[in-house]
């Protein structure tokens, strides 16, 4: 497979990347600074310059020509306004949906935010959670092959392979490094196309829940 992930600088996306590398695919790593590259190539992966800020639609398709797959795992961060969670959370992911279609890119995987229901939008993550949820609608109603992923709160605890998957879960923690696994088993069966969970860390070995989850 030809797999782009974008945000691949981020602790999820590096451990996706490497993980896909190691499978044999051929892996392009969206960066936003070329100081970022060095990271990727050593892994045996290629690197593309792209800015969710100020790339457009048509800048993004070129970039997503060649991909059959593109996982979307970027974020604004925690430490950043609300205007940079709009700009990225939210434009920059319908951007990239847009491009992806445009693309004709034949799975488009959405790593979103816990829980992006309506009834979710209060406290000082209100801001990141409207972003997170009309970033999801978007792609629901874009005509395009989709997952979108829902993980927990994110640690960077050692991976533990088991996880809980569900429409819903009982709020709870997850390793980044699991939840990069999760996107490659998503990856990695095309019965994942469709479907929407939420992930914690579990019981079950990831690519046991990942296909269970029906």
């Amino acid at each position: 497979m030809n797999i782009f992930v974008i945000g691949a600088n981020g602790q999820i996306g590096r451990h996706l990347v490497k993980s896909l590398v190691e499978e044999g695919n051929e892996v392009t790593a969206g960066i936003r600074k070329n100081s970022q590259a060095d990271f990727f190539e050593s892994l045996g992966a290629k690197t593309a310059l792209l800015d969710l800020e100020y790339d457009d639609i048509n800048d993004i398709a070129k970039k997503l020509d060649n991909a059959d797959k593109v996982v979307f795992t970027a974020g604004s961060g925690g430490h950043t306004g609300a205007d940079q969670t709009i700009i990225i959370d939210l434009d920059g992911a319908v951007k990239s949906i847009e491009a992806s279609k445009q693309a004709n890119v034949e799975h488009f995987v959405l790593v979103s935010s816990f829980d992006t229901r309506r009834t979710a939008f209060e406290g000082d993550l209100k801001p990141y959670t409207i972003a997170k949820h009309y970033a999801d609608e978007h792609l629901r109603n874009a005509g395009l092959p989709y997952t979108i992923v829902h993980p927990g709160i994110l640690i960077n605890d050692e991976a533990t392979n088991k996880v809980e998957i569900a429409e819903e879960v009982e709020r709870g923690k997850i390793p980044r490094q699991d939840v990069a696994t999760v996107l490659l088993e998503v990856l990695n069966n095309d019965e994942k196309i469709g479907q929407e969970f939420q992930v914690v860390s579990g019981d079950t070995v990831i690519k046991e829940a990942v296909d269970q989850y029906k």
